[in-house]
C-alpha cells in the first residue's frame, strides 16, 4: 500500500475516534481488513463509509447474486482485483450463475451471454453507470422492467459505492494488488 496500514489493535487519541474502530470491527466480526487499516487514518470518514457500506452490504433487499455480481463487474471494469477477489467468491457461493459467466464478468466486453434477464440487465446498468456515467433510458427502462424502485435504487447506490470503493482501493494500492496483477502504477 502507498500508506502505512493502521495496527491491528491500534489507539486512536481520543475516544471518539477509539470508537470508531469499534464499530468498524463490530462490522467485521472483530477484525480489521487492510481496505479498513487505510481508512482509520480518517476515523470520522472510516466512520461514514462503514454506516453506508453496512447498508449496502447488509441492509438491501437484493438477492446476493444481484449484489455481488454488480460489485464484481464494477471491480473487474476498473481493474479493483482487491474487490474482486473479496467478492467473487460470495458471487459464486450464490449458485445463482454459471461459473464460465462469472470468469466471463472480467472481460470487458461481456455483454451477459449465459445469464438471465435479471442478471443481464444489471451487468447493462453497471456497464452504463461505470464506463460512461450516463444510463441511456433502453438501459434503464430494462432494469426497471425486471426489478422494483427500491431494488433499482439498491442497484444504483451499490453500483455507486463500489465506484468509490475500487477508486480508493487503486489509488492507494490496497492490498498490494498491482504488483499481484501486474497493474502499472509508474
Amino acid at each position: 500500500m502507498r500508506l502505512t496500514y493502521i495496527d491491528d489493535d491500534v489507539k486512536m487519541e481520543t475516544p471518539e475516534d477509539q470508537a470508531i474502530v469499534q464499530r468498524v470491527k463490530d462490522r467485521r466480526g472483530g477484525k480489521l481488513i487492510a481496505l479498513d487499516k487505510a481508512l482509520l487514518h480518517a476515523p470520522p470518514v472510516s466512520d461514514g463509509w462503514n454506516s453506508f457500506l453496512k447498508a449496502i452490504r447488509t441492509q438491501t433487499t437484493l438477492p446476493a447474486s444481484v449484489l455481488e455480481l454488480a460489485i464484481c463487474r464494477v471491480a473487474a471494469l476498473n481493474s479493483a482485483w482487491y474487490e474482486w477477489d473479496a467478492h467473487q467468491p460470495l458471487l459464486s457461493a450464490s449458485n445463482a450463475l454459471p461459473e464460465e459467466a462469472i470468469e466471463r464478468i472480467k472481460d470487458k466486453l461481456y455483454e451477459g451471454e449465459g445469464v438471465d434477464d435479471k442478471h443481464a440487465a444489471v451487468l447493462a446498468y453497471t456497464d452504463a453507470m461505470t464506463i460512461g456515467c450516463i444510463v441511456k433510458q433502453p438501459v434503464f427502462d430494462k432494469l426497471r422492467s425486471v426489478f422494483s424502485e427500491r431494488e433499482v435504487v439498491e442497484i444504483t447506490s451499490t453500483i455507486a459505492a463500489y465506484n468509490c470503493v475500487s477508486r480508493f482501493l487503486i489509488a492507494l494500492d490496497v492490498g498490494e494488488m498491482a504488483e499481484k496483477y501486474n497493474v502499472d502504477m509508474k
